[in-house]
């Protein structure tokens, strides 16, 4: 009987101990409970309601840049605001007296590095360029490592030569500066000193017969203009889907950015070939700085700041080639925004203590040429509509407007297509598109204004001329079999993953229907995380 009642006593103390444990268990998962929720409350909920409204104040920053802009290039369209009608630009003709020497001595200088597909079409188009032959100068800076490619080179120039053309084969012991570098040190040579103005064409660049004509009388008859640049016309366009959807921005850029530039200030961001400048102004400016990968636009600022004028042509097309390529492209968007960024932070005080131009145009260079365009623009895009959009879902505490998350971006998306009317039925892929890119983009704006590790970084820009077309017989199964094996880019799958499961959360518990764009957006990163996006090139290149 005593064992009877000990038993008893020690099951009943046992779950006495147990019933205890598991509810100062309970009382634990309890005050774990609350403490996620005032966390969550009081840090969280505010967190993203303060990044919504930074958002949307970056949001209206860009819609107002992008309608005033759009506004400034229907006026000069409407009222017929054209170069040719603003500056003196009467064509250069010889004289009896004087001959060939009323026309001015022109450099043309042709930049490259291991352009084995391409460098046939610039030195070809140079060339051809109509323009008497003792006032032109033909300057190719060959910076490339490989040795057959340098030789190719070098056979190209002197088949010209032996045509009777005036050009130089010019090269360098190394790379210091990249680009910029070549370019200062082409300027050093003794019969650079007869040039008055310089014409600069990448290697993928093709310029027409009539050019100089077209763009020299210009700096001729007006001597407060220092650059006059012209538009890229892309030869591959319509090579793949990719192509397509950078055409469409491009367009934009030239068709509106640069057009309203030039039509309001005279002063727009320098594209680094396809232009002509006055020799005197990018002296009077400290010449070549290699300090950031955009020598283009650093010249083009300190020029600006020194009260020299910039002309657009939009009438005045020289063919190019877009990257085709997610790597080149890659490459490319990185520099293009690290660049500006950097240059951003190098020059500020630089924009802020100009002493020969207008507080207007001071304010003009620091929030609309860079904080606005080169900056806001990319962080927004990638801030808003990639990660606080999609990580709101998890809060229903938090409510966006609906004209912040559906007609702002709209608006913004349809004045970008403008510049493409041909392609507009595009339009859904290039906001998909242009939202991964903006990834890479933001990436880089913070590289650069925190001059981080990648902050100088320069990889010349792959161009395949007509590789493809030289090899048509290359197998599909070929192509995917190269692409499965290419290394996949971690970024844009990490940000599709996030996408997805937001997908998910969205769909199961709110009524918004951001599933709809989350879905298709997450798609879109892994399509380009995986590599699926582009031209492949085959590996026996």
């Amino acid at each position: 009987m005593i064992e009877e009642i000990s038993k008893f006593k020690s099951v009943w103390v046992g779950r006495f101990y147990e019933m205890a444990a598991s509810y100062e268990g309970l009382l634990q998962s309890v005050q774990i409970a609350d403490a996620w929720y005032m966390f969550r409350l009081f840090v969280l909920v505010p967190i993203v309601r303060l990044a919504v409204v930074l958002c949307l104040i970056m949001s209206l920053m860009v819609l107002f840049e992008k309608t005033s802009m759009g506004l400034i290039s229907l006026y000069a369209k409407v009222f017929r605001r054209r170069p040719y009608r603003v500056y003196k630009c009467d064509p250069i003709v010889a004289d009896e007296e004087s001959g060939s020497a009323a026309f001015p001595m022109v450099l043309v200088q042709i930049p490259m590095y291991n352009e084995k597909e391409v460098y046939r079409l610039s030195i070809g188009a140079a060339c051809n360029l109509e323009w008497p032959g003792d006032r032109i100068l033909i300057q190719v800076l060959d910076d490339s490592t490989d040795p057959v490619v340098k030789d190719l080179v070098k056979q190209e120039c002197t088949m010209w030569f032996d045509k009777g053309k005036n050009i130089r084969y010019e090269t360098r012991t190394n790379r210091k500066g990249y680009k910029a570098g070549a370019l200062k040190e082409g300027m050093k040579h003794p019969y650079v000193n007869e040039c008055e103005f310089i014409a600069m064409f990448d290697a993928d660049f093709q310029p027409e017969p009539d050019f100089l004509k077209r763009t020299v009388p210009f700096l001729v008859h007006n001597p407060d203009i220092a650059l006059v640049q012209s538009r890229w016309l892309f030869v591959n366009a319509n090579e793949c889907l990719m192509t397509r959807i950078q055409q469409m921005s491009m367009d934009y850029h030239f068709k509106v950015e640069q057009e309203a530039g030039s039509t309001l200030n005279a002063f727009f961001g320098y594209n680094g070939t396809a232009g002509v400048w006055r020799i005197g102004a990018i002296h009077d400016a400290g010449g070549w700085a290699d300090r950031t990968t955009v020598e283009d636009m650093d010249l083009a600022v300190r020029a600006g700041l020194k009260g020299w004028k910039f002309v657009y042509l939009g009438d005045t097309k020289v063919k190019s080639e877009l990257p085709s390529t997610f790597k080149a492209y890659r490459y490319q968007q990185h520099r293009w925004s690290c660049g500006p960024a950097n240059l951003f932070r190098k020059m500020f005080w630089d924009i802020v203590l100009a002493k020969k131009v207008s507080i207007y145009k001071k304010f003009y260079v620091i929030y609309h040429f860079f904080i606005s365009r080169r900056l806001v623009s990319h962080l927004v895009t990638f801030a808003f509509y990639c990660v606080v959009i999609p990580f709101s879902v998890f809060f229903s505490e938090v409510k966006i407007p609906i004209w912040g998350i559906v007609h702002i971006p709209t608006s913004i998306t349809l004045m970008n297509a403008v510049g493409t009317p041909r392609s507009f039925h595009l339009i859904v892929f290039w906001v998909l598109f242009e939202n991964v890119m903006s990834l890479h983009r933001c990436k880089a704006v913070f590289i650069g204004l925190f001059e981080a590790g990648r902050v100088n970084e320069w990889i010349v820009t792959e161009k395949l001329g007509d590789m493809m077309k030289a090899k048509p017989n290359i197998s599909i199964a070929k192509k995917l079999n190269f692409n499965a094996w290419k290394k996949f880019n971690k970024l844009e799958i990490a940000v599709g993953l996030f996408l997805l499961v937001c997908t998910w959360y969205d769909f199961k518990h709110n009524r918004d229907y951001y599933f709809v764009y989350f879905f298709p957006q997450s798609i879109a990163f892994f399509i380009m995380g995986f590599g699926y996006v582009g031209t492949i090139i085959p590996t026996d290149k």
